[in-house]
C-alpha cells in the first residue's frame, strides 16, 4: 500500500510500505476513507518529537470502514464505518478507569503516527479497537467527521473544559487555526458573555468570527483590546492554541487574577514561566493530552447540526496528493489553508492476514 513515510527532520515521502495486519486479539484493520494534517504532523516534520523514528507512517486522524477485526474486537465489524480516534485506550490500567485516556499505560495513548504506524495510508492498523474507534452515524459527512478525530475534542477539552469557560464569560483564544476555531465554536456552547480570537493572519481573524468570535485581533494589538474590552481586569479564560514562547507568555499576561490559562497549543521549545508575576493573581494554568472522553458527545452534537465542522475545511485532496497537501498545510499563510482533508478515491483490495 502507500503511506506518508517519515525519514527523519524535514524529510518525508508518499511511497510503498508493507501492509498492515492483525498482530493482536484486540487490532482492528482500517481502511482509510478520509485523513487530515495536523499541526503536530508539522511539529514531527520540524524534529520537535524526538520520539518518532524514521520510517514510522505519520497521522493520527481518520475516517474509514473495518475490513479486519481481531478475535476480541466486539463493538465493531468489518463493513462498520468509523472514526478512529488520534488516542488508543486500553479500557484497562488506571488511567483509562479514569477516563484519561491519553496517559494509557496499557500500550495506548497517542500512538498513531508517533510510536507505531499512523493514519496517513491506504490502510491502518488500530490496536484496542473497542474503544479507539467509534461507529458513525450515517448522517455525518467523512469529511466532518474527522475532525472528530483531534481536533474538536482537543480544543473542548484541553482548550474549554480545562479552561472552565462559563457563561458571562470573556474567553480569549490565542492563535485562530483549526485549534483555535474548534476552541471558539466549542467556547460559543458555554454563552460567555465575550469570545477574542488572536492571530497574525487576517484570513485566520475573519474565518474566527464567522465560527463566532465577538472580537478579533491581530497579535500585537490583543492586550490592548483585551485591556480596552474588560477596563483593564483581563480575560476570565485565554487558551492558548499556536504553542511558541511568545504566545504562551501573551496569554499569562492577558487573564485576569483568579482566571486560567488553557495552553493546547503543542510547544518544541522552553516557555518562561513568569512566576515573579503570576503568584499574587491566583492564575491556574493547565496543560494537557487530549483524552477523546468527549467524542461520543461531539459525535451526537455533529449528527444534530450543533458543530461547524465543515466550514473548517479549505482544501480537499486525494489522498494519493499527500504531499501537496502538506506543502499547502505547511504554508498556511500563503495559501490560507485552515484544515486539509485528503480522501474519496477508489482503493486496491487489502488481503489482512493475522500474524
Amino acid at each position: 500500500m502507500k503511506a506518508l513515510v517519515f525519514h527523519g527532520p524535514g524529510q518525508s515521502a508518499w511511497e510503498d510500505v508493507a501492509d498492515p495486519g492483525i498482530q493482536g486479539a484486540t487490532d482492528a484493520v482500517v481502511r482509510v476513507d478520509s485523513v487530515t494534517i495536523c499541526g503536530t504532523d508539522l511539529h514531527i516534520l520540524k524534529g520537535d518529537v524526538p520520539e518518532v523514528r524514521p520510517g514510522t507512517v505519520l497521522g493520527h486522524e481518520a475516517v474509514g470502514e473495518i475490513v479486519e477485526v481481531g478475535s476480541d474486537v466486539r463493538t465493531v465489524r468489518p463493513g462498520d464505518r468509523v472514526l478512529v480516534s488520534c488516542i488508543t485506550a486500553c479500557g484497562r490500567c488506571r488511567f483509562c478507569r479514569e477516563g484519561s485516556y491519553g496517559q494509557c499505560r496499557g500500550g495506548g495513548g497517542w500512538i498513531l503516527g508517533h510510536l507505531i504506524n499512523g493514519t496517513q495510508a491506504e490502510y491502518v492498523r488500530v490496536p484496542h479497537a473497542d474503544l479507539s474507534t467509534h461507529l458513525l452515524p450515517g448522517a455525518v459527512d467523512s469529511k466532518d467527521a474527522v475532525l472528530l478525530a483531534d481536533i474538536f475534542p482537543t480544543a473542548y477539552e484541553v482548550g474549554v473544559l480545562n479552561g472552565r469557560v462559563r457563561p458571562g464569560d470573556t474567553v480569549a483564544v490565542v492563535g485562530a487555526g483549526p485549534i483555535g476555531l474548534a476552541a471558539i465554536a466549542t467556547a460559543r456552547l458555554y454563552t460567555p458573555e465575550e469570545i477574542i480570537a488572536v492571530d497574525l493572519a487576517p484570513a485566520r481573524l475573519e474565518a474566527a468570527k464567522h465560527l463566532g468570535a465577538d472580537a478579533v485581533a491581530l497579535a500585537g494589538e490583543a492586550e490592548s483590546l483585551v485591556t480596552d474590552l474588560t477596563e483593564g481586569l483581563g480575560a476570565d479564560v485565554v487558551v492558548e492554541a499556536v504553542g511558541v514562547p511568545e504566545t504562551f507568555e501573551t496569554c499569562t499576561r492577558m487573564v485576569r487574577p483568579g482566571g486560567h490559562v488553557a495552553n493546547v497549543g503543542v510547544h518544541g521549545k522552553p516557555a518562561a514561566l513568569h512566576l515573579e508575576d503570576l503568584w499574587i493573581k491566583n492564575v491556574t494554568i493547565t496543560t494537557g493530552l487530549v483524552d477523546t472522553y468527549s467524542t461520543p458527545t461531539l459525535l451526537r452534537m455533529m449528527a444534530g447540526g450543533r458543530l461547524p465542522a465543515s466550514s473548517m475545511v479549505t482544501h480537499t485532496f486525494p489522498l494519493d496528493h499527500m504531499e501537496e497537501a502538506y506543502d499547502v498545510f505547511s504554508r498556511a499563510a500563503q495559501t490560507g489553508a485552515l484544515k486539509v482533508v485528503l480522501g474519496g478515491q477508489p482503493h486496491d483490495v487489502l488481503t489482512v492476514r493475522a500474524s
